[in-house]
Parts: C-alpha cells; sequence; structure tokens
C-alpha cells in the first residue's frame, strides 16, 4: 500500500521539480515541458517506467479542468466580436488543417511512421488534447507527443519573437482580461456538470474530458449564468499532471525514434507558420483586421501566448483570444472526428484492395 502511494507520489515530486526548474528560466509551458521533461531523464537513469504510475482518475480531472478553463473564456460577447470575421477565419483555418494534413500525409510516406501518428502530430492543435485524440485511433501517442512538442517550441519561441520585431511594440496597453462576477459556491456545481458531460461523452467523442467541459461551461456562461473562475493553482495542477503523464507515456526508445525525424517536423512547423503570416495578410485584406491582429488570430500558437503577444504590440487583444479560442474549439470539436472517420475508412479500403 505505502509502495503503490509512493509510485504515485513520487512523478508529482519529481515533475514540480521540473516545472519549477522551467518556470524560473521562462520556458514556454513550463508545467507541462517541464515535468515530462524530467520525468523522462529520471526513468531513462533510476528507474523503469513500470515503477511509477498515474491514476488515470487524476489524469482524466486534469483535463476537465482545463476545458473548463477553456470555457470560461468564452463569453457572448465572443459572438458579438468575431460574427463579422467568422466566415473568412473559418476558411483560413480549414486551409492550414489542409496543410498540415498533406505534410503528415507526406512524411508518413518518405519515413517509417504510420499515417494516424504523422498527421496527429502535424495538426496544429493544443499538445494534450492531439495527444488525447490520437489515443481513440491506436496511433502512437509518445511520438505524437514529441513531435507535437517540437511544433508548440517552434511556434511558441518564432512567432512573437518575430511578430515583436515587425511590428512597433505600444508602451500603454491596456490589458485584456476576462472578468468573472460574483459567483456563489453552489455556481460550482456547473464544473462538476462539465465533468459529468466530459465522462458521459467519453468512449463516444475523442478527447472527451476536454470537449465536454468545455462546450458546457461555454454554454453555461452565454447563458449569462455566473461562473467562478478556476485558481492558478488548480489550472498549475491540471498542467503538471498532464506533463506527468506525458512524461510516464514517453519511453527512451520513442525518443530515440523520434530523434531521427524531429528535422521533418521542425521544417513542416516552420512551413505552417509562413503560411499563417501569408493567410493572415489575406485575411487583413478582406476585412476591416490590422495585420497584426489577424497574423495572430491565426498563428498556430497557444491562445495564452498569442494574447500576451498582442497586448504589447499594435493588435486587439480581445479579437486574437476570440478567434483563436474558436481556432482550438474548431480543432478539437472537429477535427478529431473527421480524422477518425477519414482515416478509418481509408484503413478498411487498403484492407478491401489487399485481399
Amino acid at each position: 500500500m505505502i509502495q503503490s502511494i509512493t509510485n504515485v507520489l513520487l512523478p508529482y515530486i519529481i515533475g514540480s521539480i521540473g516545472g519549477l526548474l522551467f518556470s524560473f528560466f521562462h520556458i514556454p509551458l513550463a508545467w507541462i515541458l517541464g515535468p515530462m521533461t524530467i520525468l523522462i531523464i529520471w526513468r531513462s537513469i533510476f528507474v523503469t517506467g513500470k515503477q511509477l504510475y498515474q491514476p488515470l482518475i487524476i489524469k482524466n480531472g486534469s483535463f476537465i479542468i482545463l476545458g473548463i478553463s477553456f470555457g470560461l473564456a468564452f463569453t457572448k460577447e465572443t459572438f458579438l466580436i468575431v460574427g463579422p470575421y467568422l466566415v473568412p477565419f473559418l476558411i483560413t483555418v480549414i486551409s492550414l488543417i489542409l496543410i498540415s494534413i498533406l505534410n503528415g500525409f507526406l512524411i508518413s510516406k518518405l519515413v517509417k511512421i504510420d499515417i494516424n501518428t504523422s498527421i496527429f502530430a502535424s495538426i496544429p492543435g493544443g499538445l494534450s488534447e492531439m495527444v488525447a485524440a490520437s489515443q481513440s485511433l491506436h496511433a502512437n501517442t509518445s511520438l505524437v507527443t514529441i513531435f507535437q512538442t517540437v511544433r508548440l517550441l517552434t511556434v511558441v519561441l518564432f512567432v512573437p519573437f518575430t511578430i515583436q520585431h515587425l511590428f512597433q511594440p505600444q508602451l500603454d496597453v491596456q490589458s485584456f482580461d476576462a472578468l468573472q462576477g460574483q459567483s456563489s459556491f453552489l455556481s460550482y456545481s456547473w464544473f462538476v456538470l462539465a465533468g459529468i458531460v466530459g465522462w458521459l461523452l467519453n468512449k463516444k467523442v475523442p478527447a472527451a474530458f476536454v470537449i465536454g467541459p468545455l462546450l458546457t461551461t461555454s454554454i453555461v456562461n452565454i447563458l449569462g449564468i455566473s461562473l467562478p473562475s478556476i485558481h492558478d493553482f488548480f489550472l498549475i495542477l491540471a498542467q503538471l499532471t498532464i506533463g506527468i503523464g506525458l512524461g510516464l507515456m514517453i519511453t527512451f526508445e520513442d525518443l530515440k525514434l523520434g530523434g531521427k525525424y524531429c528535422g521533418y517536423y521542425f521544417l513542416t512547423s516552420i512551413l505552417l507558420i509562413i503560411a499563417s503570416f501569408g493567410f493572415g495578410y489575406l485575411f487583413s485584406l478582406v476585412t476591416d483586421l490590422d495585420i497584426a491582429t489577424a497574423i495572430l488570430s491565426l498563428a498556430p500558437g497557444g491562445l495564452v501566448e498569442m494574447v500576451l503577444t498582442a497586448s504589447v504590440i499594435d493588435a486587439n487583444p480581445a479579437i486574437v483570444s476570440s478567434l483563436q479560442f474558436i481556432r482550438l474549439l474548431f480543432i478539437i470539436g472537429f477535427v478529431p472526428s473527421i480524422l477518425k472517420y477519414w482515416l478509418n475508412n481509408s484503413s478498411l479500403e487498403e484492407k478491401t484492395l489487399s485481399k
């Protein structure tokens, strides 16, 4: 019993050290990449993967917390702000997704990686969301994690740096914060409902423990029901848990295999960034958005990083936040299901032709 508890707590102790180190050095996604990195190093030196483990209920609970936090950012005002830009925005988002799928397909033909893994590794969605969705198609989640990390780091490090040098930073810019109203203790029951919806959608919808709470919280928020904000401690704990899960999932053999092919996904990430800049320019031409806001709204990076970048240049953080959220919602809400249908049909056709 004591040994079992130790095997669960030890990853959190090790992972917390990694998160603190990455935070100290201001590395992006510190509380996901930090625990993941230090656990991989720890396991490769000291212990085997079987000695440390993470209960599934804790992992799913973390996905629920992040899904709720995404949903809290979506309000009635979001529709009013982004309404005029929605159609051209979705067209450009779909175009970028198709480019990503094509990149993943081409890489799978060049190297020894199955098409399911390669495509989910190339889609510009959230790291944890793509990993969760890839599990339903029996892709190699370890490789998806490695290649998605390469893509995320490339985007998060490259896009803000480039944007801030292309556009003049503003010295006096108002910050964009989502205001939550005063909420009673009973309002937390909506979060319980969100978790239940995620549980009910499990095995029916990819990344259900993210999508279910996200959609539930969004709907409740749009209806004008006052919801409490989630304390930073729980958001960090959720990211820490996901980072630990990824660190326990990845093996040293996966890293060696992934190391051979990371260059391909780095190059496709650069191509995707260049494409997003080009589509951002076109988006600014067909709407009244300035080019900085248009580019940041389409950039395949994290919502938080893009909004923070918008807050220090001559861009509109509210629009960037809303459109980035819709991009994420579209990708994790529809793309995995469409890919699952397409890839399953493709595999059935291949089996039929081979007979």
